[in-house]
């Protein structure tokens, strides 16, 4: 079968986004996920902060 070239491109385009947001959340759970081990060890909220890149803020929620 063939497809446009307009079709392929907006096929790819869209594919290229969803694995972009895909992998963004599973940056964003993991760096969650880090940042509660080190609260779990006693690590101090600025330390988890810097390596993080989650505000004191939220980690103060977790």
């Amino acid at each position: 079968m063939n497809l446009s070239p307009a079709y392929e491109k907006w096929r790819a385009e869209t594919l290229a986004e969803g694995e972009a947001r895909g992998e963004a959340r599973g940056e964003a759970r993991a760096r969650l996920f880090l940042a509660r081990n080190m609260l779990q060890e006693g690590i101090d909220l600025a330390t988890i902060a810097k390596v993080t890149g989650i505000s004191t803020a939220e980690i103060e929620k977790l």
